[in-house]
């Protein structure tokens, strides 16, 4: 049975013969008869050709010509005007009602009764029987009623550039890795994630074993070897952390910073020679970043608060930049006098939700009190108010809103993102031709072969090194 398939003349031998193999791969290959090919067949041609496959090799039954490619540029050719150009303008005339006279003859309207003298339309008045416009003494136009009481915003303040965040390298763990032996290497990667991930990833390799039959890994061993590898692999993954955080000490965002200095109180930390000067250079960068950043802190309540903007003074004093950081008393009497100042009777009832969900959760709640009560007590408000009962039980009050007393601490509400809308799926696709075996080259079968996790294969390399010593102890 014959087949066809694509192959390339390769080279022309005396005899009248040619080479052959299959396109663009090395196998199959073979020799056909020259007076299958058309005149003009030179190596590196592409034919198609009928094929017959048996037990001795392939033979070539026909030869037909391959698509010859044809350069086709479609050009655009562009044809010149000899006569000369010119401008174009363009003037509207103003818009006239012209001449009446021009609109023709109306015919006769005598049927039309007299309207006695008409006034001349040069501006006089028209028609003397019109009914005289009341004034607003007479009942003419309504009263308009108060208007809704409308909010200003205060101007924009700047906004503080935004922290880094810590972006640790990984040349230390590397160095580290690169001195270890080939066997112990996947144990100590599976080391950096914890001896829990060890513990895990053992497991499941003995489960794997057992049920193929298969001896088992000793835990104890492979437990030990993770665990004398770990001081090193610690010290090397701080050295990393560390150095990416002084590289950023200034601009860096707080909790790294106190995330990798708490890292330095590990005792295997303490007694690397190593790390020594770079812990204490972090230690003082910390305490200055830390008062420089309770100075930004104040400076930024201050300057909302010079503007008038209540309500981010108020989540600014709530959220400071060490926990339990005492906030100053003569600012905290000035930003309860004018949370008070603004919670007034005409303001709007979503004004005051917002006012008292930044006010309840900053450290001058207890100092903020209501003078007057809003116009109209929305359902909104009211139950804002119920939320926060237990923060601001003196509003409450104020309020006339009864709070029951079983209520817990709220906590702040999470700003809601808008939904995202979902774009329509993709029409399916008409599924590729499938290639011909015989033209598929005989690598692209390679990257199956290749193992992109393979710890616990080597964990078994490593033990089986280990065992006999554990057998002779």
């Amino acid at each position: 049975m014959s087949r066809r398939i694509e192959i390339e003349l390769t080279s022309s031998r005396p005899d009248g013969s040619w080479t052959w193999r299959a396109a663009g791969a090395r196998e199959p290959k073979g020799v056909l008869d020259g007076t299958l090919l058309s005149q003009g067949s030179k190596p590196g041609d592409v034919v198609k050709a009928e094929a017959e496959f048996d037990i001795d090799g392939i033979t070539i039954v026909s030869i037909t010509q391959g698509r010859v490619k044809v350069d086709k540029v479609e050009k655009i050719v562009l044809v010149g005007n000899d006569k000369p150009f010119e401008a174009v303008t363009q003037q509207l005339a103003k818009k006239d009602r012209g001449d009446r006279r021009d609109r023709g003859d109306r015919g006769d309207r005598r049927d039309r009764p007299a309207r006695g003298d008409r006034p001349a339309r040069d501006g006089a008045a028209r028609d003397t029987d019109r009914r005289p416009r009341r004034d607003n003494a007479a009942g003419g136009d309504k009263p308009r009623g108060p208007r809704r009481p409308h909010f200003e915003a205060p101007p924009e303040l700047p906004q503080r550039p935004k922290a880094k965040r810590l972006k640790a390298g990984s040349t230390n763990r590397k160095a580290v890795l690169s001195e270890l032996p080939e066997d112990q290497r996947p144990i100590a990667e599976l080391a950096l994630q914890g001896m829990q991930t060890v513990r895990q990833r053992l497991k499941d390799a003995n489960a794997a074993l057992a049920a193929e039959g298969k001896p088992t890994m000793p835990e104890q061993s492979v437990l030990q070897m993770a665990e004398n590898l770990l001081p090193r692999l610690r010290v090397a993954d701080w050295l990393d952390r560390a150095e990416a955080a002084r590289k950023d000490l200034a601009d860096l965002d707080l909790r790294d910073l106190r995330s990798v200095v708490a890292a330095a109180n590990d005792p295997v930390i303490e007694r690397a020679e190593n790390c020594r000067e770079l812990v204490a250079e972090l230690r003082a960068g910390l305490t200055a970043r830390a008062e420089q950043e309770h100075l930004n802190w104040l400076g930024d309540i201050d300057a909302a608060l010079g503007v008038g903007r209540i309500v981010r003074a108020l989540k600014l004093s709530g959220q400071p930049p060490k926990a339990g950081a005492l906030f100053p008393d003569e600012l905290g009497r000035r930003l309860a006098e004018a949370t008070s100042q603004s919670l007034v009777a005409d303001a709007l009832a979503d004004r005051w939700i917002a006012v008292l969900e930044a006010v309840a959760f900053a450290p001058i709640r207890a100092q903020v009190t209501v003078t007057s009560k809003p116009e109209t007590i929305t359902p909104d408000l009211a139950k804002t108010v119920e939320r926060l009962g237990a923060l601001l039980p003196q509003i409450a009050t104020a309020l006339g809103i009864t709070v029951a007393s079983s209520n817990h601490a709220p906590k702040p509400l999470r700003a809601v993102r808008p939904p995202v809308k979902k774009l329509p799926p993709k029409p399916p696709t008409a599924p590729k031709a499938a290639v011909a075996p015989e033209a598929t080259p005989a690598v692209a079968e390679a990257p199956a072969e290749v193992v992109t996790e393979v710890p616990e294969s080597v964990v078994t390399e490593s033990i089986a090194t280990e065992s006999p010593a554990n057998d002779e102890g």
